[in-house]
């Protein structure tokens, strides 16, 4: 045990350097946090940067806030010689290990936390009992499901999102100065098209991102689950990618792939599991919002171009702003057949036209709909403004 804790924790033994790029829009916030006693929950697609982004917070843990290494704890959960102890056995075995009293302050990173059993009422008892500030990640949105409500008041959720634009070109090492602005609109184009899966924008390995999809699909959902139906999966995954930007009826898939519509709904819950798929509903009433079919987005558009083709780019488009907005839980209007696209928390409306206009019934009703605030985002640089 000693050997693979000093693997994962190099810092106990010399000077930590990470050459992790990093992301201040998460890290800044989740390193102010360290005085909050909630447990900070990360995350987020697989390979989206959720352990990166730890391995920078222990950076600066350690440089910036002068906490001492061997206070500061870090284990990926799903490694196997792992599987047979609690996540409280695992604490208790580096406590001892590094001889640090109970009453000492630590810090506790805890990589794929839904790999154990009975994680939240573990993580509760470490909350309740233990002077340690707690990060978790996940790849699955299941840690977010906590049914018996043990970690309800006690935990503060992050979602990493693919690279934003100006993280791209962070990424990518490109500066522009303000006499090449007009190269933005030029790289903002590979940006729709690579996405923003980190390592992918490094090195723009195809081989990497059909990995990954294959890793989502197989590791994430067929393994986890036991799924026999696995031509009839990946065949469900194509098609989500094909209808990425528009409404999605389980129904008509169903019949498409020659599945039940219990099957076809199971799927669709295992994806949005993963976060390789969004899904928002039609605005209005409780029964209008349960009939309506609804419309998906990919978690991607990387991921989604890889199985679909760089085509479509209106909606390749609407799934970048949907991806600037997502934290303002839009929804889609729709009324006498008219769509607008999206409606957010705060009664903005937005209707997202890459290089097209609005069709005279569109206008109609984006003309005549009560918002509070009305975007047509038709360009580059009004996607920028957002």
């Amino acid at each position: 045990m000693e050997e693979i804790f000093y693997r994962f924790n190099p810092w106990w033994e010399g000077e930590f350097k990470t050459d992790f790029i990093d992301r201040p829009k998460y890290t800044i916030p989740l390193i102010s946090s360290i005085d909050n006693p909630s447990i900070e929950i990360i995350t987020g697609l697989r390979r989206i940067g959720k352990t990166s982004i730890m391995k920078i917070l222990i950076s600066k843990l350690i440089k910036e806030k002068n906490v001492l290494p061997n206070c500061i704890f870090f284990i990926s959960l799903d490694f196997y010689k792992l599987e047979n102890l609690s996540i409280l056995d695992i604490i208790e075995e580096y406590l001892k290990l590094q001889k640090i009293p109970f009453s000492e302050k630590i810090y506790l990173f805890l990589d794929e936390i839904t790999y154990k059993k009975d994680f939240s009422v573990q993580l509760k008892n470490l909350y309740d009992l233990y002077n340690a500030k707690i990060f978790v990640s996940s790849s699955s949105a299941s840690v977010l499901k906590d049914k018996k409500a043990f970690l309800t008041g006690r935990e503060k959720i992050t979602e990493i999102l693919p690279l934003d634009f100006y993280e791209f070109l962070n990424f990518k090492g490109i500066k522009i100065k303000k006499a090449d602005k007009h190269l933005l609109k030029a790289y903002f184009e590979d940006y729709m098209k690579i996405g923003g899966i980190p390592e992918y924008v490094l090195t723009e390995d195809l081989e990497y991102v059909k990995r990954l999809i294959d890793d989502i699909l197989y590791k994430d959902i067929i393994a986890m689950h036991n799924i026999k139906e696995k031509t009839a999966l990946k065949e469900f995954f194509f098609l989500l990618m094909e209808r990425a930007g528009k409404q999605i009826s389980l129904n008509k898939i169903s019949k498409v792939l020659d599945i039940s519509p219990d099957t076809a709904k199971r799927f669709f819950e295992y994806f949005l599991d993963t976060y390789i798929i969004y899904a928002i509903e039609r605005c209005g009433k409780l029964n209008e919002r349960l009939k309506s079919p609804k419309k998906i987005y990919a978690g991607d558009v990387g991921i989604r171009n890889v199985i679909t083709g760089f085509r479509d780019l209106g909606a390749v488009f609407e799934n970048l702003v949907f991806l600037k907005i997502k934290n303002k839980n839009p929804c889609y209007v729709l009324q006498d057949g008219i769509e607008l696209d999206f409606l957010t928390d705060d009664k903005t409306l937005i209707e997202v036209k890459y290089g097209r206009k609005l069709n005279e019934k569109q206008l109609k009703l984006f003309n005549e709909f009560i918002a509070n605030k009305k975007i047509l985002i038709d360009s580059f640089e009004k996607y920028q403004s957002l």
